[in-house]
């Protein structure tokens, strides 16, 4: 094989897309995967590719949350697949914000408070279930009045449409689905506040359905219908799964980029590296992938900020 040297980084001056570009030649452990994650993003962006962002709640609680608004307000992904607390994070903090706090708080005391801890974010009740409670109710008794039965991905759409008076709407995911039309797939829909206010309501409306076949067929649509399919999966879990198992139906994914914490050893989905998925042909074997190593709280704005250059180029 052909051996290419190891370049010192020289950050002095440069630019973020310089940096990452060092990064790769520089050969750093996690840093080149880092820089080659950015190269993937890049060549999806620049070809006739069904794009597909994954993601689970938690980094929508942080001001992560900025970064993946952005991805969807300038239309780089196609579809959304997430958790039901991407919808409860993002519709609260329309209403009422987040706090700092730190890992090594009292959780004791601040149950007695009535703070939740996110590990280092704090998020009192009023700013969470009761004001998802108070804003969503009457949205959901609008929706019903429409029509009883609806996709999540179509409810989603339209509280994106009952957002347009709110002050804060531009920061919020929701309203930027809603306006560009990226369908926010959400199997596990009743794991999280805004569910359990959809359940809520079923209480008194028996009538009123969730159909979740309805975005199964949306999702086989994106996979079927794509010339080539690419993901940036950041994070585990059902988000992650959801987007791989649809696109073992295409014969696997063109090009994949996933950032994770989790360990592989414990044979979780979660520490799964994509190499794994190609075994289930979940992934191409041919496929541009990558799994980078770290928080993705860390290391996404470097990527984002990177990629957002290279397409403006």
């Amino acid at each position: 094989m052909d051996l290419v040297p190891i370049k010192d980084l020289d950050v002095r001056g440069r630019n973020v897309v310089d940096i990452i570009d060092g990064m790769y030649e520089a050969g750093g452990f996690s840093a080149k995967n880092l820089a080659l994650g950015v190269e993937i993003l890049s060549k999806m962006e620049s070809e006739e590719c069904t794009r597909l962002l994954s993601f689970p709640a938690c980094i929508i609680a942080t001001g992560t949350r900025g970064i993946i608004k952005d991805f969807v307000k300038e239309k780089l992904f196609d579809a959304v697949i997430t958790t039901c607390g991407t919808l409860d994070h993002d519709l609260a903090r329309l209403w009422k914000d987040y706090y700092q706090g730190d890992f090594l708080l009292d959780d004791k005391e601040l149950h007695k408070e009535g703070i939740n801890r996110l590990g280092n974010i704090l998020i009192p009740n009023e700013c969470y279930g009761a004001v998802l409670e108070e804003k969503l109710q009457p949205m959901i008794e609008e929706m019903y009045r429409e029509k009883k039965e609806w996709s999540v991905y179509e409810l989603i759409w339209k509280l994106g449409e009952r957002l347009e008076k709110e002050k804060k709407k531009n920061e919020s995911i929701v309203y930027w689905c809603y306006k560009n039309k990226i369908p926010v797939i959400v199997p596990g829909i009743f794991d999280g506040a805004v569910g359990s206010q959809l359940w809520m309501f079923w209480q008194q409306h028996r009538d009123f359905r969730i159909n979740l076949f309805q975005d199964e067929q949306k999702m086989s649509d994106l996979v079927f219908e794509a010339k080539k399919a690419g993901a940036f999966m950041i994070g585990g879990g059902i988000s992650k799964h959801h987007t791989i198992w649809w696109s073992q139906f295409r014969d696997g994914l063109d090009y994949a980029v996933y950032i994770t914490t989790a360990v592989e050893y414990d044979g979780s989905l979660s520490g799964a590296r994509l190499r794994e998925a190609i075994s289930w042909g979940k992934i191409k074997e041919e496929a541009k992938q990558v799994t980078i190593d770290g928080d993705a709280t860390a290391l996404l704005p470097f990527m984002a900020a990177a990629l957002f250059e290279r397409l403006k180029k």
